[in-house]
C-alpha cells in the first residue's frame, strides 16, 4: 500500500511537468511555416504593420469632424470690484463708487464643432500615411524572409549535429571494438606496443569528436528552439533528412537567369523610403499655403449667488457661434526654406541610395548564384573525398590486420576519413543555405 501511494503521488507531482513539456514534430516546411507565426521576429514586425495601419487612420481622422465639449464651474470666492463714477449713483461729480458685477457663482457647459477644410500638409500627410503602411508591408515581407533563412540554417545545423553524432558514435564503438581485440592480441604478444597506443589516440580523437558533436547538438537544437519561438524545454523530433534535403536543392539553376529588381525586398523598401523623402520635401512646401477651417460652437450658461444649479427652476442662457477661420502664413524670416532645402536634401540622398540598392541587389543575387554553384561543386567533391577516404581507410585496416600497414598508415587513413565525413556534411549545410538564399531572388516571396 505504501508504493502504491508514493506512485502516485510521483505521479501527481511529475503530471504538471509533463503537460508544460510539449512535443513538436517538424519538417522544414512546417518548421518555416511555425517560425514565420510565432518567432520573435515574426510576432514583432505583424505588431508594426498594425501599428501602421492605426498611424494611417490617425493621419485620417485629423481632417475628419472633431467634437470636443466641457463643463466649468467658477466660485469668486472674493469677487473682483470695478469703479464707476460717482455722479450715476447720485455722488459728487469725480467721486467714483465701487461696484461688484456678476454672481459668485456661475456654471458653463459648451461644445464645438471643428471641420478642416484645406490644409495642404493634411493632404501630403495622407500620401505619407499610405506609403509608411507600405513600407511596413515591405519590411514585414523582409522579416519573414529572413525568418525563413534562419530557420533553413537552424534546422539544417541540428540535422547536421544530429547526424555527425551518430558518425562518430559509429565510428567510437567500431573502434573501441578493434582496440579491444588488439589489446587481446598485444596481451598474447603477437603485437607491438605502439601499435595499441596508436590506436588508442586514434580512439581518444574520435571520443572528443563524439563529445564535441554531443555539444554542438544540443546547442544546435536549442537554437533551433529559439528561432521558432518555442521555450527551451519543448521536445524537438525532426522528421526530414539532411541528405534528402539538399538533393531537393541541387537542382541546376539557369546560369542566364536574370532578376526583376523592383520585386526586390531591399529595392521595395529603398522605393518607399524614398518616396517618403518625395512627401517630407512636399510637407515643407505645403506650410507656405494657407489653411482654412470651419467651426460650430453651443454653449449654454447659468449664473446665481447660490449652488442652484442642478435645480429644475435654475435658468439657462445658450449661445452659439457659427465661423471660419484662415490662417495665412505671411513671414517667417527663411525658417520655411531652409526646412524645404533640407528637405530636398534628402529626397536627393534618397534617390542616391535607391540607385545603390539596386546594384548592391543585382551583385548580391550574382554572388548567391556563385555561391550556390560553387557549394554544389564543393558537395559533389566532399561526396566523392568522403567515398574515397572509406575505401582508403578499409584497405588499410585490411592491410594492418595483414602486418602489411604500420599503426600510423591506418591513423592517418582513419583521421583523413574521419576529417571527410566533417567536410561532407558541412558541405550539405553550406549547400541548403546557399539554395534557400538563391531562392529569395529568383522567386521573391510575398506574405
Amino acid at each position: 500500500m505504501k508504493k502504491f501511494l508514493i506512485l502516485v503521488l510521483f505521479g501527481l507531482y511529475l503530471a504538471p511537468v509533463q503537460a508544460q513539456t510539449k512535443s513538436y514534430t517538424l519538417s522544414l516546411e512546417q518548421a518555416i511555416v511555425l517560425a514565420q507565426d510565432s518567432s520573435y521576429a515574426s510576432v514583432n514586425a505583424r505588431r508594426e504593420m498594425t501599428r501602421a495601419l492605426k498611424k494611417k487612420w490617425e493621419t485620417t481622422a485629423t481632417g475628419l469632424p472633431q467634437i470636443n465639449g466641457s463643463v466649468s464651474y467658477n466660485n469668486n470666492i472674493k469677487q473682483s470690484v470695478t469703479l464707476i463714477p460717482g455722479e450715476i449713483t447720485g455722488g459728487a461729480p469725480g467721486s467714483f463708487t465701487p461696484v461688484v458685477f456678476g454672481t459668485e457663482q456661475n456654471a458653463t457647459a459648451q461644445a464645438t464643432l471643428e471641420q478642416l477644410i484645406f490644409d495642404g500638409s493634411y493632404l501630403v500627410g495622407l500620401q505619407a500615411a499610405k506609403t509608411f503602411s507600405d513600407f511596413s508591408k515591405n519590411a514585414y515581407d523582409k522579416t519573414q524572409i529572413e525568418v525563413e533563412k534562419s530557420v533553413v540554417n537552424a534546422y539544417g545545423s541540428a540535422l547536421m549535429a544530429q547526424a555527425l553524432v551518430s558518425v562518430f558514435d559509429n565510428n567510437y564503438k567500431t573502434l573501441k571494438k578493434s582496440y579491444e581485440e588488439l589489446a587481446i592480441v598485444y596481451a598474447n604478444g603477437l603485437t607491438e606496443l605502439e601499435s595499441l597506443e596508436q590506436l588508442e589516440i586514434t580512439l581518444l580523437e574520435v571520443k572528443g569528436y563524439l563529445d564535441n558533436a554531443q555539444r554542438s547538438q544540443s546547442l544546435a537544437f536549442n537554437l533551433l528552439r529559439a528561432t521558432l519561438g518555442l521555450p527551451l524545454e519543448a521536445e524537438l523530433n525532426l522528421t526530414d533528412d539532411l541528405s534528402t534535403l539538399v538533393l531537393r536543392a541541387s537542382e541546376e539553376f539557369d546560369p542566364e537567369i536574370n532578376v526583376d529588381l523592383q520585386k526586390q525586398i531591399d529595392v521595395r523598401i529603398a522605393e518607399n523610403f524614398t518616396e517618403q523623402r518625395r512627401l517630407e520635401w512636399l510637407l515643407e512646401r505645403s506650410r507656405a499655403l494657407p489653411t482654412f477651417s470651419a467651426f460650430l460652437n453651443y454653449s449654454t450658461q447659468a449664473f446665481n449667488n447660490d449652488f442652484t444649479f442642478t435645480d429644475n427652476n435654475q435658468q439657462w442662457f445658450q449661445s452659439s457661434v457659427l465661423g471660419v477661420r484662415m490662417q495665412v502664413p505671411i513671414f517667417s524670416s527663411g525658417l520655411r526654406s531652409a526646412r524645404s532645402s533640407q528637405a530636398k536634401i534628402a529626397w536627393d540622398q534618397a534617390k542616391t541610395e535607391f540607385t545603390q540598392t539596386k546594384q548592391a541587389t543585382q551583385i548580391a543575387f550574382e554572388n548567391a548564384l556563385s555561391d550556390f554553384n560553387l557549394s554544389k561543386d564543393n558537395y559533389s567533391n566532399a561526396q566523392r573525398s568522403v567515398n574515397l577516404a572509406e575505401r582508403v581507410a578499409e584497405k588499410n585496416q585490411i592491410k594492418f590486420d595483414q602486418g602489411i600497414a604500420s599503426s600510423f598508415d591506418l591513423y592517418q587513413a582513419q583521421a583523413q576519413f574521419y576529417r571527410a565525413q566533417q567536410n561532407y556534411y558541412t558541405s550539405l549545410l553550406a549547400l541548403l543555405n546557399a539554395k534557400t538564399v538563391l531562392e529569395t531572388f529568383i522567386n521573391p516571396p510575398t506574405f
